[in-house]
């Protein structure tokens, strides 16, 4: 139970940023903090805080401990729940957000089977590709793809995802498929035209002289839009290549309709997580809808099956 706790002080101190706000939020001496989070270093040999007179910052290795704490704090809190809970059914009101091109496909279909478990719980879903302030809005959770920010959320990673080049049979026979990233500037892309999405362009891993490295580049073609199940319409009428992520296309993909190509030179998958603000206590309709949504994308073939 001391690591636990020495596990807790650090999640506290991390999101709070200052040993000051911590010690205050548990009714303790700043020096007591300080000592723990000594100890916890001392005990893992490795320095998770910078600190100063001014502020806190998390070293490389803080940062992959943080996320690690968070969830482990969460699965504690979960085990627990789900032993001291025993009969109490879940109830009250629960408030979710998720990107709209992945909540059309992946959670807003879930809702109300959800809802069918647990009858006494009413759900709000919000569809937005902006990133919402969940404490500023009122979301009980988010779920949210791609690499997170630095953040005091508690996040549960759900699935990995990847973005893949993919294409219609017809188009690859009839323009050829590329062999490497540089071919696609040969090609017609379907790229998004929005100035706040993929600005970095198509990431690739490609071989180098230490390993392998990922690198961007910005294809062109003669469509592009800024929404991108346009897109993705498109490409499956024909009209050129566009790079996915797998939520999306892993259904056409598996049914012959879309040919993944590039393959080799995918970039490292980015993730698939459930994000929610830091409690001690979390409801129990928001713990139950985190392990439903977990065991929902967890089942073997999920992601191939086409969700509309």
């Amino acid at each position: 139970m001391d690591k636990l706790k020495a596990f807790e002080t650090f999640v506290s101190v991390a999101t709070k940023g200052s040993l000051t706000a911590a010690a205050r939020a548990e009714g303790v001496a700043p020096a007591i903090i300080g000592r723990r989070l000594d100890a916890l270093e001392e005990s893992l040999g490795v320095k998770l805080l910078m600190r100063t007179t001014r502020r806190i910052t998390l070293t490389h290795e803080g940062s992959a401990f943080l996320e690690d704490c968070q969830r482990l704090l969460s699965d504690v809190a979960n085990a627990e729940a789900s032993v001291s809970a025993g009969g109490v059914k879940a109830s009250g009101h629960l408030r979710i957000t998720a990107p709209a091109g992945f909540g059309r496909r992946h959670v807003a279909p879930l809702v109300p089977r959800f809802r069918e478990l647990h009858p006494d719980v009413s759900i709000s879903l919000n569809l937005s590709d902006r990133v919402v302030d969940l404490a500023a809005e009122g979301f009980d959770c988010a779920v949210r793809v791609g690499d997170l920010p630095d953040s005091s959320l508690v996040s549960v990673r759900m699935a990995d995802n990847r973005r893949l080049c993919v294409a219609t049979p017809a188009y690859l026979a009839r323009r050829g498929t590329p062999q490497q990233p540089s071919d696609l500037l040969q090609h017609d892309c379907l790229t998004l035209s929005s100035d706040a999405s993929q600005t970095r362009g198509w990431a690739f891993r490609t071989p180098h002289d230490s390993g392998h490295e990922v690198v961007h580049l910005r294809p062109g073609g003669p469509l592009d839009c800024s929404d991108g199940q346009v897109l993705h319409d498109w490409c499956l009428a024909g009209f050129g290549i566009a790079w996915r992520s797998t939520w999306e296309v892993e259904g056409e993909i598996q049914s012959g309709q879309l040919v993944a190509v590039l393959e080799e030179f995918a970039a490292p998958p980015n993730g698939i997580f459930v994000v929610f603000p830091q409690r001690k206590h979390l409801p129990l309709r928001v713990r139950l809808w985190i392990d439903y949504l977990k065991h929902h994308y967890a089942q073997p073939g999920y992601w191939q099956k086409a969700v509309l």
